[in-house]
């Protein structure tokens, strides 16, 4: 088969034959139609994740069907559609895992970097990584599911947003077109916050009730006038972005950090007081909250923006997305 992998931190992609891979217990063979690639993937590719052993496979956005089934595998069969997001795999007795808490498991297997990715025609994964791809949705189509897809919807169903509150949106980009998506047909009053006009009529399209040039005026102020955020979904990896709009937030409201951004954030930690207000981050989740944002997607009619590279093409996709030009998310196909 063919693979595309990195054989050292900052190396080329550099596109390989390996012998097709065997399940072992507990684990399926899937054949990739498609990965997407995401920001995360530079975690792999310049080895900033601890303990990355090399050569290794990148890719956590993966769509394919069942090609091989290892031992002690319950109910997946070969020729079912599935999906392989970032958690790979758990390992069902640290204190996470106990409490039913898989993502943020401390001995979790992560896709495509303790773990070769998609970025190949086959991979293994444990079953427990598995997700079912609705008829619906094409490969092309839920291999960013499995990602972006995720934590945009798997955040905001579980902000504790109701419908009809207003919901921001910082970012209307890979992340940020899918959350206006979601939080417009899960029936909040959705605003889209992005820099320059050129995005509005996008944002409108997508499902956004107002849109807000943060270069033309204060995006906390244009906030408030509109009664406060219940939630703002910060999917722009801009530490210093995410700041300007803390002061939009409601009373009890709260900002979803989902763009990694390592600079500090200056922030007036008085403003949070009276407003009871806060602050968290969300992960993705488990391979079930991939199914169930597959299954909303499908019957919500809501779909990531794609640009497609066959497999050999790996750099010039990476490149792509890593100087964000894509509108929005690159995939991979592997024919």
């Amino acid at each position: 088969m063919r693979a595309m992998q990195v054989s050292r931190p900052g190396g080329p992609f550099e596109l390989v034959e390996r012998e097709i891979p065997q399940p072992g217990a507990r684990q399926v063979r899937v054949q990739v139609q498609a990965c997407g690639l995401c920001h995360s993937d530079s975690l792999t590719r310049e080895g900033h994740w601890p303990g990355i052993v090399y050569p290794r496979v990148p890719g956590h956005e993966v769509a394919g069907v069942i090609d091989a089934v290892g031992a002690d595998v319950p109910d997946w069969k070969v020729g079912q559609r599935v999906g392989v997001g970032w958690l790979g795999g758990y390992c069902g007795h640290c204190d996470s895992c106990r409490r039913g808490r898989f993502i943020t498991c401390v001995n979790q297997q992560v896709t495509g970097i303790s773990i070769d990715g998609g970025y190949q025609e086959y991979m293994v994964i444990s079953f427990t990584g598995l997700a079912s791809i609705p008829d619906e949705i094409s490969p092309v189509d839920a291999g960013p599911l499995m990602c972006a897809g995720i934590t945009t919807f798997n955040s905001l169903r579980n902000s504790g947003a109701r419908a009809g509150d207003r919901v921001a949106v910082l970012g209307v980009g890979g992340l940020g077109h899918l959350a206006v998506q979601f939080a417009s047909k899960m029936g909040f009053h959705t605003i889209a916050i992005a820099r320059g006009h050129d995005k509005e009529s996008l944002a409108r399209r997508l499902g956004a009730h107002h849109y807000i040039d943060s270069t033309t005026t204060d995006p906390a102020a244009e906030l408030q006038r509109l009664g406060g955020a219940r939630i703002i979904v910060a999917t722009a990896t801009n530490a210093e972005a995410m700041a300007a709009v803390v002061g939009g937030l409601s009373i009890d409201g709260r900002l979803i950090v989902l763009g990694a951004d390592f600079t500090p954030m200056s922030l007036n930690t008085a403003g949070l007081i009276g407003k009871r207000a806060g602050i968290y981050g969300w992960p993705s989740g488990a391979s079930i909250d991939s199914e169930d944002t597959m299954r909303f997607s499908a019957m919500a009619g809501v779909r990531p923006m794609t640009e497609a590279f066959p497999l050999a093409r790996a750099q010039d996709a990476y490149e792509r997305m890593m100087s964000n030009r894509a509108r929005f998310r690159v995939v991979l196909t592997m024919k």
